[in-house]
Formats: structure tokens, sequence, C-alpha cells
């Protein structure tokens, strides 16, 4: 079997249901989310089993759910059926509520940094807001497109800083404060 089939040799590529310019706004999309599944994949290496398994277990969904995203994106047929449900979402938001009990209070903004796999979760954190951001344009200019994608990426973005946090937190590296900044988050867990 041949990878190569030279069909989008004159920049257009395939989708289901139809073709696009390479360059067109949905495949912008799916192609930065493909790119975020593979800083994923980078940060699973740089994570052992032993102290991260609930992370690299939430990491193996969430490429999952980018791939089921992907599909989704690449959907223009007139009646398509959606991979991605809400369900992935809650199941974000109660890992981040987890991950946000463990790590150590946030007072400052934090800069990527710390442990290999905490940096690679930041990068991935930075490409899922420029997909949520091309989300934004893509659902302003075209219609029948799976709006659960643009909350999942809203939602995953803030796991991924929360799982930074934790990576660090476990190995026992502090966060990499921004020391320009005061004190800028106050909450409860801040006032204990």
């Amino acid at each position: 079997m041949k990878i190569y089939t030279k069909t989008g040799d004159t920049g257009k590529t395939g989708l289901i249901g139809g073709r696009a310019a390479k360059d067109d706004i949905r495949v912008e999309v799916y192609g930065t989310v493909d790119e975020l599944n593979s800083f994923v994949g980078k940060a699973m290496t740089e994570l052992d089993e032993e102290t991260y398994a609930d992370i690299l277990n939430d990491l193996h969904a969430i490429q999952h759910e980018l791939f089921d995203c992907g599909g989704d994106l690449a959907n223009v047929m007139k009646e398509p059926q959606f991979k991605l449900t809400e369900e992935p979402i809650t199941v974000l938001e109660n890992r981040i509520d987890a991950l946000v009990d463990e790590a150590p209070p946030l007072e400052k903004f934090v800069l990527p940094g710390g442990t290999p796999a905490a940096a690679t979760l930041h990068i991935a954190r930075t490409v899922t807001r420029r997909a949520e951001r091309q989300m934004v344009t893509l659902t302003t200019e075209v219609e029948g497109v799976n709006v659960v994608v643009q909350k999942y990426l809203n939602r995953l973005s803030d796991y991924f800083f929360a799982a930074a946090r934790v990576v660090n937190f476990r190995a026992g590296v502090q966060d990499v404060e921004y020391a320009r900044g005061g004190k800028v988050f106050h909450t409860k867990k801040n006032e204990k």
C-alpha cells in the first residue's frame, strides 16, 4: 500500500463528503488539532507510568478525542454524524478539579517550564488555544460544524495547565512563576 495519493498536489485535500483547499480554515483547524495530538504523544513519552498513571490515562483518552475532533471538523456531509459529545467535557472538568486540588495554591502567573513533560503540556496548552481561536473563525464563517469541539478545546487547555502543574509538583519541581507580577489569583485555597 502506498501512503501517497498525489491527489493533494494541486493544493486540495479530501474531506468527509468533499474536498477543500489545503489553506481552508476548516483544514487549518483540524491540522492544528493533529499538531496538538502529536504534542500530547510527546508528553506521554516524558511521563513514567508509576508516578503519572492517571495523567497518562487522561492523555490516552484525549488522543482519541482529538481524533474524533479532527474527524468531526473534516466532515462536510449535509447531515453529518459527529463523534465528539459533551461527555468528555464533563470528564475533563472533573479531572481539572482533582488536579487543581492536588497542586499547590496558585498565586501568580506561571511560565511554561519545570520538567520536560510539564513544558510539553504547556506547549499542548498553547496549541490548544490556537485551535480554539481558529474554531471561532470556522464557526463564524461556516454552518454545520460540531460546536462541541470548541467547548472541548476550551476545557482541554485548562486541563493541560492543571496537569502541567501537577506533573511539576509530583516531580518535586516548583512552577516557574512570572517574576514581574504580583499576586493575581485569590482563591479560598490560597486563603487557608
